[in-house]
């Protein structure tokens, strides 16, 4: 695959750079050879258009901030294919061989840089070493293709240097729409980033060297034959043997990262849904991981909900709106007031809502809110849903249960545009309440969550929240070990679009276990000493996480 991102060069023709030229022995008609020639461009394309896309979609679930990694991937990966293409020109004497013995190490090194890259993750700790070393490699590799396949198709039929060009850029563009589209759609969803990368380097390996050993056979030695065999059987022999032990592998790596009780782990359309801890006895020792992230623990998890959720509750609560919150905990404590008349849960991975419902330890968690006749779930972005035609005056309270907004996918949640949607949605009298990050590891990020809100015309009250975390939480806040870890720093907003809202619960409310009013004043004051003046609001063209 070529670097898409430049203008190219035209290179000249062979001869004029020293190149033997003469015709090429083929076993088939030259028009024939040129269109295998051709066709090979065009698999090795898509190969290594979805070795980059593995790449990219791997690096932001493991590490997070999918705009960085994508930055990381893309910028070193075509440095490194200009690279490739100067130590190609060491190799155009032996222009088959070399680029039968390129295809071989592209095809190991692209099959298993999924693999290396969990492995990596799941032992190491650390990931971003491993991402950049195989972006350079996979790179370099991809860059020495061109310049070989360039003297490989002169040497079918001598034609001008421009024509040759087109034709290779034509073959090698449409490859890599046929494997950027084949990624999301076909290889991930039904074989996974492990298998998926494995059967592409299958493929890649066949097609460069079958080319090579078929149409080239008679520019090769003796040697040079039977070795370029030798390589290519090996690297799909070491291909599917990892694709055999792939499960197995996926199963041992899974409980280096999460621990020895992994009970479900489910790859949806959306994210990699994990759930730890015994089948039977008390959910406190369940734990939700969505995308190797801590998401619910059940050692704590109802403080986060009681005060996510509960000072919102204090005034008219008739039809209540939660945005996220699919594992049903936020609903739950939505659902204790009995003059709630309705309940919309907005998710957008059916995934979670479905494990929410059937998983034994998490509905008992959730006290079977999804079996209450007043919750409805919608399973759709809560930014489009927002925008839809009837969602204006709807609700009395709106819960903004979102993962945090340092998390790049959710940034166009937490945005000035988002709140004001929201907004819209409240009836008069109505409050939002937001989960808005911790407050004292990432103040930087709960105040531009809490100036958002007022740039979209809400009053706001800070307030924060605190608990003990268990398990292993992957990204920059994980905990190792099991037990409770440290103490957990939850941030959140109250908003509401007339007067600034009142922090408080009632006495009388129904399985309060964690929450006070005097609790709650005590926590905006605390929250109001870090307040950062003067920050911008976050919008969708200038977002301001990090």
């Amino acid at each position: 695959m070529i670097d898409r991102s430049v203008p190219r060069r035209v290179l000249p023709a062979p001869e004029s750079r020293g190149v033997a030229t003469r015709p090429a022995a083929l076993p088939v008609r030259p028009r024939t050879g040129r269109l295998l020639v051709l066709a090979t461009v065009f698999v090795c394309a898509a190969c290594g258009l979805v070795y980059e896309l593995e790449l990219l979609a791997l690096g932001s679930y493991l590490i997070g901030d999918s705009v960085t990694q994508a930055s990381i991937v893309l910028s070193v990966m075509v440095f490194a294919m200009g690279v490739g293409s100067l130590l190609a020109k060491r190799l155009r004497r032996r222009p088959a061989f070399g680029f039968g013995a390129i295809e071989a190490a592209l095809a190991l090194l692209g099959g298993l840089s999924a693999m290396a890259l969990y492995a990596s993750f799941a032992w190491l700790g650390e990931s971003r070493p491993a991402l950049v070393a195989f972006s350079f490699a996979i790179g370099v590799l991809i860059g020495a293709e061109i310049p070989l396949l360039m003297v490989l198709i002169q040497r079918i039929r001598r034609q001008d240097a421009g024509g040759a060009v087109a034709d290779l850029f034509a073959a090698d563009y449409v490859g890599a729409l046929v494997g950027g589209l084949a990624f999301p759609f076909l290889l991930l969803p039904l074989l996974g980033q492990l298998t998926g990368a494995l059967l592409t380097g299958t493929v890649n390996t066949l097609a460069g060297g079958g080319l090579v050993l078929w149409l080239f056979r008679r520019d090769l030695s003796r040697r040079s034959r039977w070795l370029l065999i030798g390589v290519n059987v090996t690297v799909v022999a070491v291909l599917a043997s990892a694709t055999v032990l792939a499960d197995d592998f996926e199963r041992v790596a899974r409980r280096a990262v999460y621990g020895g009780e992994v009970r479900v782990a489910v790859q949806t359309g959306v994210q990699e849904l994990v759930l730890t801890g015994p089948g039977t006895g008390s959910p406190r020792s369940l734990d939700l991981y969505l995308d190797g992230r801590l998401r619910v623990s059940g050692y704590d998890e109802y403080r986060y909900h009681e005060a996510l959720v509960h000072p919102a509750m204090t005034g008219p609560h008739t039809r209540v709106l939660v945005l996220g919150g699919g594992d049903g905990l936020a609903a739950r404590e939505v659902l204790r007031y009995p003059d709630v008349a309705s309940v919309t849960v907005v998710e957008l991975d059916p995934g979670v809502v479905r494990l929410a419902r059937t998983d034994p330890m998490l509905s008992r968690l959730n006290a079977g809110a999804y079996a209450d006749p007043r919750l409805g779930v919608v399973t759709q972005d809560a930014f489009r849903w927002l925008r839809g035609p009837g969602t204006r005056d709807r609700f009395d309270v709106i819960v903004s249960d979102l993962p945090d907004p340092g998390i790049t996918p959710s940034t166009k949640l937490y945005s000035q545009e988002f709140y004001g949607l929201a907004a819209r949605a409240l009836r008069p009298g109505g409050r939002i309440a937001v989960h808005a990050g911790p407050l004292a590891a990432r103040p930087r990020t709960y105040w531009t969550v809490e100036t958002t809100l007022r740039a979209a015309g809400l009053r706001t009250a800070p307030y924060s929240a605190g608990g003990r975390l268990t398990g292993f939480a992957a990204g920059p806040d994980r905990t190792l070990g099991g037990g409770p870890g440290p103490p957990q720093d939850w941030g959140f907003v109250l908003a509401a679009r007339a007067a600034v809202p009142e922090l408080r619960v009632d006495r009388d409310t129904p399985g309060l276990r964690s929450l006070s009013t005097r609790a709650l004043q005590d926590a905006t004051r605390d929250a109001e000493r870090t307040r950062l003046a003067g920050l911008p609001p976050s919008t969708l063209p200038h977002p301001r996480y990090s």
